[in-house]
């Protein structure tokens, strides 16, 4: 049921209202295609998806039944098409909090869990990171072998829900029409700060009206959504908002009126600094969260 009389207005009944995708044993080809295709919309984001960009070789496996439905999805994770969209153009942060989203169908709980992925995708790279979330315990419970993942704390069943889960889907869940590749705020983290002060998430609309999300005015003098360096929240979990002027390097236009604000951890200061100073930038102001 959905877990909030307000689905409609949230853009949340298109899931709410649903029941999972799943390949049952006798499956029409009509069934499969329309499994394969749930599984593109929820594991990629719900993209416009051209005919070269599908999986040829994994879509037949499943039709031929050699694969289950846990074997596509992991092979559409694995795919360069999945990285070019989600792992090379975003912040690695972004991309942990859209790997939870597409695989296990909700955002992270706490700080601990995006450690944990950066950490293993660190010691042990992407594959590794990928089959964590597709063989862990929490996926074989809600989606097992034939159920496609689905956006689990859109709606209300009581089993392992946590009440962080929603108001973080809901910061990136936009609407069933929206894409993970066009929301307006682009490819950095929706969560990194709230993850790393524990806090709860704002639930806000989707659009439409001044409520919302089209609307959010920026906070006075925080640019951190322009941020042109990368945010990640890991070790210590000290956060600094780090302004900096002038950028000249290559692919930055000169900075004139306005500064550049990256919202990075402790470990990554210097490094930071250094890149700036490369780039001909000066450091205006460092403040911590």
């Amino acid at each position: 049921m959905a877990i909030t009389t307000a689905a409609s207005r949230l853009g949340t009944s298109a899931f709410s209202d649903a029941a999972p995708v799943e390949l049952r044993p006798n499956a029409t080809q009509g069934d499969i295609e329309a499994v394969i295709l749930a599984v593109y919309r929820q594991v990629l984001g719900n993209p416009h998806l051209l005919a070269a960009d599908r999986l040829v070789i994994a879509e037949s496996l499943l039709r031929d039944s050699k694969i289950t439905v846990r074997e596509f999805v992991r092979q559409v994770a694995k795919s360069d098409l999945y990285k070019q969209k989600f792992f090379h153009s975003s912040f690695q942060s972004r991309t942990i909090e859209l790997n939870f989203k597409h695989l296990l169908g909700r955002a992270p709980y706490d700080q601990s869990e995006i450690t944990a992925h950066l950490d293993l995708y660190q010691n042990q790279g992407y594959e590794a990171d990928i089959d964590s979330y597709i063989d862990s315990a929490e996926y074989d419970a809600y989606f097992g072998e034939n159920i496609v993942p689905y956006y689990r704390d859109l709606v209300t069943t009581g089993i392992g829900q946590k009440t962080a889960g929603f108001p973080r889907l809901l910061q990136m869940y936009r609407g069933y029409a929206n894409s993970d590749t066009a929301q307006l705020i682009g490819t950095v983290p929706r969560l990194v700060k709230d993850l790393a002060r524990n806090t709860a998430s704002v639930v806000v609309p989707p659009s439409g009206g001044a409520g919302g999300f089209a609307f959010l005015p920026a906070l006075k003098g925080d640019a951190s959504y322009s941020a042109f360096g990368g945010s990640k929240a890991f070790g210590s979990g000290q956060l600094f908002r780090v302004e900096v002027a002038g950028i000249t390097g290559k692919g930055y236009p000169k900075v004139r009126r306005v500064n550049k604000a990256v919202i990075i951890p402790y470990e990554e200061l210097t490094p930071h600094m250094q890149r700036v100073q490369r780039q001909g930038g000066k450091i205006a102001s460092i403040t911590p969260l």
